[in-house]
């Protein structure tokens, strides 16, 4: 329920009011995930906490980095040579 309150176009208080808007994700979004992670149950959350752990542990790729800045420099270059153009 969290996620979908998170990601769904309807809100409680719309964004187009200036600051109301955004303060109630600022504000219900945390307390929902507070309620959420306290009432699961201990053994559960400690599985769910190692797993994640586990799974932010992994190989890093220097190459797939290189590739990716790569990719950003060329369309970096792309935009400035059609607009310079």
């Amino acid at each position: 329920m969290v996620a979908a309150y998170a990601l769904s176009p309807v809100d409680l208080i719309p964004d187009v009011i200036p600051v109301l808007g955004l303060l109630d994700e600022a504000i219900l979004l945390p307390l929902a995930m507070l309620v959420l992670v306290r009432s699961m149950p201990a053994p559960l959350l400690a599985e769910l906490r190692a797993r994640a752990e586990a799974q932010s542990v992994r190989p890093v790729s220097r190459g797939g980095a290189a590739l990716v800045i790569a990719a950003w420099v060329l369309m970096a270059l792309g935009l400035w040579w059609f607009w310079a153009g």
